[in-house]
């Protein structure tokens, strides 16, 4: 399976796809909208981090539609299944924009949108973009709870980044994913996710998967919200493992600052002490993905949070 597409990557339920046109360009969004048998009359909206897609929440639209929520999970144009245009310029607003247009068409109202790594910036993006059209806030290790640029990380060309991205290979993944996402563990159902991250790489179609995911590591340095967090007005959870060291451009910093980054124990704290009203959820335990490394745990969790209890 080498596909920049992911076509032969089954999600587990069927693909749909929302068209938009987004600077000039006719594109399309996969998507997945996956009804209960019981329905609760309320929507979860997933979106996916950098080094994820859609599929990737899938332990996480089970127990939300085991629960009775409607589940909306995109792929964001750009990454996995989604359209991956010749030209485009990445931001989290225009995605946010595009999000906003497939909702609209799925006439989604108020949802609880649930964002994880960078889909937890596009989660407060969002927010701060249309205030008035969500019932809750969730984000689960949501990276840029920082400003790395402002820290001192040297900023890096498009081609630098493109550069690095034709480096990916599956041990790197893995590596990387055992690492950070995981806290240094491994169970072999962890692999199914980095076959589908090393797929896109693989074969002819890995270039353009290369530069995809160099532009969007642009975006994510250099347009942080964290200095915007102050201003969410929506009900707000942080959901955070808290051995999770995530810092983008962390390998370009000299030693020093690469030990202050990332410090998630931190930052949690700081940002649920700046958002209004936000409560936090801490795994002391966990890395960067707790929905997949203690699904159990998590889920429990977030069913809790979204309850109110």
């Amino acid at each position: 399976m080498a596909d920049p597409m992911l076509a032969d990557f089954d999600y587990g339920w069927p693909v749909q796809r929302h068209t938009l046109v987004s600077q000039g360009e006719a594109l399309e969004m996969a998507y997945l909208d996956v009804r209960p048998a019981r329905p609760n009359g309320r929507t979860a909206v997933l979106l996916h981090g950098k080094n994820f897609c859609a599929g990737s929440w899938e332990g996480t639209i089970r127990a939300l539609s085991d629960a009775g929520y409607r589940v909306v999970a995109p792929d964001q144009v750009g990454f996995c299944k989604s359209s991956k245009p010749g030209r485009y310029q990445y931001g989290l607003h225009g995605l946010a924009a595009n999000t906003h247009d497939l909702l609209a068409a799925l006439k989604v109202q108020k949802p609880v949108l649930i964002g994880h790594s960078m889909g937890g910036m596009l989660a407060i993006r969002y927010a701060l973009q249309y205030p008035s059209d969500l019932s809750q806030l969730v984000l689960v290790n949501p990276i840029g709870l920082e400003d790395w640029r402002a820290e001192g990380v040297p900023n890096a060309t498009v081609d630098a980044l493109i550069a690095a991205e034709r480096r990916t290979t599956r041990p790197s993944i893995k590596a990387y994913q055992q690492k950070t996402y995981y806290a240094g563990e491994w169970r072999p159902e962890y692999d199914r996710w980095v076959d589908m991250l090393a797929s896109m790489y693989e074969g002819p179609g890995g270039d353009i998967v290369a530069r995809h995911q160099a532009l969007t590591s642009d975006m994510v340095f250099n347009q942080p919200v964290i200095h915007e967090i102050d201003r969410l007005r929506i009900p707000t959870v942080l959901m955070i493992g808290e051995r999770d060291n995530t810092a983008i451009g962390k390998d370009r910093a000299d030693k020093a600052l690469q030990a202050r980054l990332g410090d998630y124990p931190r930052l949690a704290r700081q940002a649920a002490a700046r958002i209004p009203g936000a409560r936090l959820v801490a795994y002391p335990d966990l890395g960067h993905g707790p929905q997949v490394q203690r699904p159990q745990t998590f889920h429990a969790d977030l069913l809790r949070v979204l309850s109110g209890r």
